[in-house]
């Protein structure tokens, strides 16, 4: 099959004929329909710091996948040749406390496809049987593949229920556009995004932002404006951190009321420093940390979501067959593009 491969400690990927995977005895082949690059797919193809401590070489990369079983194993129960399935990247012990009681999603001992295994940038891929969703065959593979991502942003804003309340989404990334998305869906009052760029807040407006603030352009004081004229003056009833930058972090903290919540998703490059006291303890607010999907919850509850009539399709901007790769990894290092997506 072809595949993109990280074959050497530098920046880049490979694309090259790569033998066929083989099913385990709980493993199923799917050949893939579709699948997006991620951010932590480009923090590899860059062969920075964290990717060279995590990742060992060769290495299939790619993780936001969907296609159709064209072979199962012999212990595969769960599905059948022919099933049109996404994949959880997250691959769980079954074993650890955090398995045993519900909270796989931050198992200790989880592997991470793409990452710790072979994945996804490549004509067929072998997953267990444990990790696959079967898909409504509506949904096409553009938006099927997103899956995975898209529910970070559910689990990320449907922490708390957002029904009539205001809402600050800091970083329009695609997850955080994803996040604007499910937050109007869900009912959400007032939507407040920000970013450094307006292509990007151009977007979040199509999904469902009532205003935008790019922080690039306009001073700090700026945002605190608008949240003040939109909430009389409290706060937000919620913020949801997408960016990571300590900046947009300290900015969700001083935006939410006393009493609200943020919930935090981007990942810092360092230590970020708070005023604990005044940011956090005195306000009486609630924080949450989230990483990944809950095992399965999120995914129900994000199929609901799109009989609900949840709006994605402005957030994939580009799809390229496989082979031009290095177009779309382009694209996300210059921030001109929401989601790309890759068809073998």
């Amino acid at each position: 099959m072809r595949a993109l491969v990280k074959t050497t400690s530098g920046p880049g990927l490979t694309s090259t004929n790569w033998p066929d995977p083989t099913p385990g005895p709980r493993d199923v082949i799917v050949k893939v329909a579709a699948t997006s690059l991620c951010g932590t797919d480009a923090h590899i193809y860059r062969w920075d710091e964290w990717a060279q401590r995590r990742i060992q070489l060769p290495r299939i990369i790619g993780h936001e996948v969907c296609g159709h079983v064209v072979e199962v194993g012999r212990e595969v129960s769960l599905v059948k040749v022919g099933d049109y399935v996404a994949a959880e990247s997250h691959i769980t012990c079954g074993q650890c406390f955090q398995c045993r009681t519900g909270q796989a999603h931050v198992c200790k001992q989880y592997k991470i496809l793409g990452i710790d295994r072979d994945g996804s940038y490549a004509e067929y891929v072998a997953l267990p049987e444990g990790v696959l969703w079967r898909t409504a065959s509506e949904i096409p593979p553009e938006f099927a593949c997103i899956q995975e991502p898209l529910g970070n942003a559910v689990d990320a804003a449907l922490a708390e229920d957002l029904t009539g309340q205001t809402v600050l989404v800091t970083g329009c990334g695609p997850t955080g556009l994803f996040a604007v998305a499910v937050a109007r869906v869900a009912g959400a009052a007032v939507i407040i995004a920000t970013d450094v760029s307006d292509y990007r807040l151009g977007l979040a407006k199509q999904v469902g932002a009532d205003q935008t603030v790019n922080v690039k352009t306009n001073p700090p004081e700026a945002v605190g404006e608008v949240i003040r004229q939109v909430t009389a003056g409290e706060g937000v009833d919620a913020a949801l951190e997408m960016s990571g930058d300590p900046a947009a972090l300290h900015q969700a903290f001083r935006a939410v009321k006393n009493g609200g919540r943020v919930t935090l998703f981007g990942i810092p490059t360092g230590q970020v420093c708070f005023d604990l006291p005044n940011e956090i303890i005195f306000k009486g607010i609630r924080v949450y940390g989230v990483t990944g999907r809950r095992l399965f919850g999120t995914w129900y509850r994000l199929a609901g979501l799109f009989r609900a009539g949840l709006n994605i399709k402005p957030v994939i901007t580009h799809t390229f067959p496989m082979a031009e790769f290095a177009t779309g990894f382009d694209l996300i290092r210059s921030g001109q593009c929401g989601k790309v997506v890759l068809i073998p």
